[in-house]
């Protein structure tokens, strides 16, 4: 009798709790390449020449809840209609491919779509510019099945303060703290990665709902600003949050840190953002490459995060979020997403139990979902829709 190794182990476990993946950059990777041209970029079929996800490596990979991201560049002129094309773009995918992607705006949605072996579709916005700040746009992105929203991207917002951009207003500002409430008043997921580790903190002070990081990892594993602090990990249990660990090697391995300093700089000078992935783009990415070998992240780079954070935070609020589609570069081993089952088997080997992996893959994010909902649910009892504005308490 052969014995049952563990990826086939992680296989049968994603079978019945699969991955709920916090981030894929899809939407934004179709705007970029083909501008939204569905038939160009058919994801019922191999797009491995293009892109980290087709319908296909879902489902090799066991995803079974996917929050796509709506991301535009903080530094657009007109971000709020590029957000509505994002999203318009999801809907395309929806109605496209019914049998495998189901719109999930709720926690009961999400358990119905498994239950029905389709992939619940989730949206999440990346940037507070995407709202413009305006509440009133914040509930309208609400309305149109929006379920979380990082606080700001690459760059600070009036209100709140980036990860990697210059301290502005110290964390959150008035105004910030007013974003996060009515967040919580809709139902809307808080999510802080991106942000300062001030702003962090701020976002946990005034959040009466559990908060989420949808793609990031650990600073104390590897030193990056867009990681997570231990003392902000150690807090989760209490707020009932979770930090959806991310696969970005600039995030993961500290020796490509200073390497993805230099290859940013070299976009740069050839006249790209240096998070550009259109074709032209990769041109310039790989002929760096070859010139200055890439350190590669693995498997195993990923699963020591994990290790790390749930030792801080907890079991109960850890997951994924691989932040496929939009990188340009994944470890060995998560090449695209198809590459879950083998970070499920390096933890199998590491000693995880199958409980343990269920809540990391399905369970904390179908949780977290709900939490917020009940939340919101009080809150509309008893407090109106803000209409406050940044100059009423910013000044």
């Amino acid at each position: 009798m052969t014995a049952v190794g563990p990826l086939e182990t992680a296989r049968e476990l994603l079978r019945e709790f699969p991955v709920v993946d916090g981030h894929n950059d899809l939407p934004w990777a179709l705007r970029e390449q083909v501008r939204y041209d569905l038939d160009a970029r058919d994801i019922a079929t191999d797009q491995s020449a293009h892109l980290h996800t087709d319908l296909a490596r879902l489902r090799a990979g066991g995803v079974g809840a996917q929050y796509w991201s709506v991301y535009v560049r903080s530094d657009l002129p007109d971000a709020v209609p590029a957000t509505l094309e994002q999203i318009d773009c999801v809907r395309q995918l929806l109605a496209r491919y019914p049998q495998t992607l189901a719109p999930a705006l709720t926690a009961a949605d999400m358990e119905a779509a498994r239950s029905q072996g389709r992939i619940a579709s989730l949206m999440g916005a990346e940037g507070g510019h995407s709202i413009a700040n305006s509440l009133a746009t914040l509930r309208a992105l609400y309305a149109l099945g929006v379920r979380y929203m990082t606080l700001t991207h690459n760059d600070n917002v009036d209100w709140a303060d980036s990860a990697t951009d210059e301290p502005g207003v110290g964390g959150l500002s008035a105004f910030g703290r007013e974003v996060v409430r009515e967040m919580n008043r809709e139902g809307m997921l808080v999510d802080l990665s991106h942000v300062a580790a001030t702003t962090m903190r701020d976002a946990l002070d005034a959040s009466l709902a559990p908060v989420i990081f949808s793609h990031s990892s650990s600073r104390a594993v590897c030193d990056h600003p867009r990681n997570i602090p231990d003392d902000v990990l150690e807090r989760l249990p209490s707020n009932g949050g979770m930090a959806m660990v991310t696969f970005v090697p600039k995030f993961v391995l500290q020796a490509a840190v200073d390497w993805t300093a230099a290859a940013d700089e070299n976009m740069r000078e050839h006249g790209f953002h240096h998070l550009a992935t259109t074709p032209e783009a990769m041109k310039v990415h790989r002929a760096f490459e070859e010139r200055t070998p890439r350190p590669v992240a693995t498997v195993s780079t990923v699963a020591d995060h994990l290790d790390h954070m749930r030792e801080v935070a907890g079991v109960d609020h850890i997951g994924i979020g691989g932040d496929y589609d939009g990188t340009a570069f994944t470890p060995d081993g998560l090449s695209d997403v198809a590459g879950y089952p083998n970070l499920i088997a390096e933890l199998l080997d590491r000693g995880w139990s199958k409980p343990d992996l269920a809540k990391l893959t399905w369970q904390n994010a179908v949780r977290v979902l709900g939490a917020a909902e009940d939340v919101a649910r009080g809150l509309q009892a008893t407090r109106a829709p803000s209409n406050a504005t940044i100059e009423s308490l910013d000044g």
